[in-house]
């Protein structure tokens, strides 16, 4: 998808981090974006910073676990401007630290609503749209780094993030198969420094880690080229899937992922 000038781009998760990037990315690019996030004091902060900036944006409150709010959202949408060509299913978190026993189940759901259904609410309001109106767009659902190699003690994130996965692959095929001139990108996070380090100390722990404008010219370039896997970290979480493709080829445990990526 070449064109992005004029289009529309909605955007979960939009009130900061690599959302609010993707979203100021997108409106650089002079496309009309639809800002979606549950905080909405930071989301008008986003809607305004693209405003001042000469973009066109305007802001939904969403909570992407409740389907209707999302398709709320989807309405919005097409009544303001006809139409969506780029869907960033971006808004996620809940990183829960304890024993898959030790969660409880109210965590779990909270956890799986909110990074799995939020992503699939995502696609049941926006793709009927899409395909009806026959355009050419571009899906992107945001995973994590430990979608490659999983690592101990935050098994909710770990299991939602996974089926998203299945779930944006299953999708890539599907629309392949419907003939469907819309692209797919699964966006796999390492370590994305989603604010700024309050000390010194801080600073150094974070230290390699990518700044969200420069996830949001990944996010881009995928959309333009159709690359389906976004590794903002390539060399490191290709290394992290290598190991985990020779633990099931060689029938041997699963190794823990190496490194803080994801």
């Amino acid at each position: 998808m070449q064109q992005l000038d004029g289009r529309v781009a909605v955007v979960t998760g939009a009130a900061r981090g690599m959302g609010r990037a993707m979203a100021e990315r997108f409106a650089r690019e002079g496309m009309r974006v639809v800002l979606a996030d549950i905080d909405l004091e930071r989301l008008e902060g986003t809607e305004a910073a693209i405003r001042e900036a000469g973009g066109t944006a305007i802001a939904v409150p969403t909570d992407v676990t409740d389907a209707g709010q999302v398709q709320g959202l989807a309405r919005r949408t097409l009544d303001e401007w006809g139409g969506v060509h780029v869907l960033c299913n971006n808004a996620g978190g809940g990183a829960t630290r304890g024993a898959i026993w030790e969660i409880s189940l109210d965590r779990w759901n909270w956890v799986m609503d909110l990074n799995f259904r939020g992503v699939l609410h995502g696609v049941h309001a926006f793709v009927p749209a899409m395909l009806e109106r026959g355009e050419e767009g571009h899906i992107v659902n945001t995973a994590s780094g430990v979608v490659l190699g999983t690592k101990p003690w935050q098994s909710p994130y770990n299991a939602s993030k996974h089926a998203v996965t299945g779930l944006t692959e299953t999708l890539h095929h599907e629309l392949r198969r419907a003939g469907a001139p819309i692209g797919v990108s699964l966006l796999c996070p390492g370590f994305v420094l989603t604010r700024e380090p309050a000390s010194e100390a801080e600073a150094e722990q974070v230290r390699g880690a990518m700044r969200p404008e420069e996830v949001a010219e990944q996010v881009v370039g995928a959309v333009r080229s159709g690359e389906f896997y976004v590794l903002t970290h390539p060399e490191a979480l290709r290394e992290r899937a290598r190991i985990r493709a020779e633990d099931i080829l060689s029938g041997r445990d699963p190794t823990r992922s190496p490194g803080v990526l994801g």
